[in-house]
């Protein structure tokens, strides 16, 4: 497990937040227009969240290639190889733009300054990263990666500068998840894995990685998890868990995003749950509550200040909304977790005034069963700086 705590406490932190739309998953053009103009350093990117045009599902690789096509692109400005320019930079890709959604890149990037005044007396918006160890294919699913996400999580929130879990908005997971040769690699070993299915492993790698979020922000006792809690006790789930599962990886990587006192950055954040698919009233709730902004009356303020909405989507599993029926889980050409981000894409999209927003499937105790965390970040002005 690794972190960036080395100057974090000593010195203020400045996020900067960039959406970038993208005509592909390998398409860096917008990227790069932003650092041609001096709009973005890429050697202060930490974070990278990405909606990229496949499936979503086992074989999307969509969410490799974009992976890829960033490690390519930052190794020069990083002074390292591509392979290990992944390991230095977060790089969450989540496959599936259904609907509405459009594919695009939120990047985070970090700094350090000290304040020519009194720090804001406000929080503001934070970041920090880290990475678990690999898994084995049997610790997929299981205690193990509850376990080594929850220690993942605090290492990110250390790193982030924020000392309570109360300040902790959203905690972004990629995930690995089995595929035939790891099963096979496993049971050659005498050891079972949690499920021969690999679309199945992907919500069993979701729901632990979300249980370890739980654990570690203080939402689910530690005691109350174990290998049979996962995709079986529905009652245990994160407010703040957003969990991605792809091919492209061995071990979790995690983006903790929230807020901390001094933080000099120009943005805030805030976070809510939508109890259902179509819960846009709790979205609107949170703009109005936590930054004064009526999506109706404001739109226009909105339209300028909202960066991104960060949610997770899934099919009710009880298949139903508000009392009527869905087919989400009966449909046998296209997989829930693409109809649920369809959507949830839609409802944002009305709400946000726009549609490059993230939005990912599979939301195994990640919120209420049917429902999903929401989280918002919104510009502000930015407090002076004295120097770098």
């Amino acid at each position: 497990m690794t972190g960036r705590a080395e100057t974090a406490g000593r010195r203020a932190q400045v996020v900067g937040v960039h959406r970038v739309s993208c005509r592909g998953p390998g398409d860096l053009s917008g990227v790069r227009a932003l650092v041609d103009a001096g709009e973005l350093d890429p050697r202060q990117i930490v974070a990278v969240m990405g909606k990229t045009e496949g499936n979503g599902c086992v074989n999307d690789h969509t969410r490799e290639y974009a992976a890829v096509s960033w490690c390519h692109f930052l190794a020069p400005y990083l002074g390292c190889s591509p392979a290990e320019a992944e390991s230095r930079v977060a790089l969450v890709m989540s496959g599936g733009t259904e609907g509405v959604l459009s594919p695009h890149f939120t990047v985070f990037t970090r700094r350090f300054a000290e304040a020519a005044d009194a720090p804001p007396a406000d929080k503001r918006l934070v970041v920090g990263v880290a990475h678990t160890r690999d898994f084995a294919p049997e610790e997929i699913g299981r205690a193990a990666q509850i376990d080594a996400t929850a220690e993942a999580v605090k290492a990110a929130m250390a790193d982030a500068g924020i000392a309570s879990a109360a300040d902790v908005h959203f905690v972004q997971v990629k995930c690995p998840l089995l595929t035939s040769a790891k099963v096979n690699d496993a049971l050659s070993r005498s050891a079972d894995p949690v499920t021969r299915d690999t679309y199945e492993s992907m919500g069993y790698s979701r729901g632990a990685s979300a249980l370890g979020v739980a654990v570690a922000t203080g939402e689910v006792a530690r005691e109350r998890v174990g290998d049979a809690s996962v995709l079986n006790d529905w009652s245990l789930w994160s407010a703040r868990a957003s969990v991605s599962a792809g091919i492209e990886l061995e071990g979790n990587v995690v983006i903790v995003l929230g807020e901390a006192q001094g933080s000099l950055s120009p943005y805030r954040m805030a976070h809510t749950l939508m109890r259902d698919a179509v819960d846009a009233a709790s979205v609107r709730a949170m703009l109005r509550e936590s930054f004064g902004l009526d999506p109706d009356r404001d739109a226009e303020a909105l339209g300028q200040r909202l960066v991104n909405l960060l949610a997770k989507a899934e099919a009710s599993p009880d298949g139903g909304v508000r009392g009527q029926r869905h087919t989400m889980l009966n449909d046998s050409d296209i997989n829930a977790t693409r109809h649920a981000r369809a959507a949830v894409g839609g409802v944002l999209a009305s709400v946000a005034g726009h549609t490059a927003l993230y939005v990912s499937g599979g939301a195994e105790h990640q919120g209420p069963p049917g429902g999903g965390p929401v989280a918002a970040i919104l510009r502000i002005e930015a407090p002076p700086l004295l120097r770098e």
